[in-house]
């Protein structure tokens, strides 16, 4: 990926909405949701929701395919694949990387250390 490329995506989701909108679909998967779903499930108008589309869509990170009436919009995880490739290229100097953080570990109801 060219660098002109990354930061294109990375400025349109140096935006909260924006970002919430693209973890929304990337958390759906492939399959994706409707327009009016996203603005529903974020609280966002539908001429605010279109701005926000407008520019992931630009930046190539989420896809759009109408199904009827609707629009369904869904994250481009090849993109976003090539987006964290590009970030992590020199990562640790080539050397296999820890993870820098280890989610806590659940615990279920009723669970003992017996």
């Amino acid at each position: 990926m060219e660098s002109n490329i990354a930061v294109q995506a990375l400025a349109a989701l140096a935006q909260t909405s924006r970002l919430a909108v693209y973890r929304l679909l990337v958390e759906v998967g492939p399959k994706g949701l409707a327009a009016t779903e996203i603005a529903e499930r974020l609280l966002v108008t539908a001429n605010t929701l279109s701005f926000h589309l407008k520019t992931l869509s630009r930046a190539d990170l989420i896809l759009a395919r109408p199904e009827g009436r609707f629009i369904y919009y869904s994250a481009n995880f090849p993109r976003m694949a090539e987006l964290v490739a590009f970030l992590t290229e020199n990562c640790c100097g080539g050397q296999p990387c820890a993870p820098l953080h280890q989610p806590p570990q659940r615990i279920t109801a009723g669970a003992s250390d017996d």
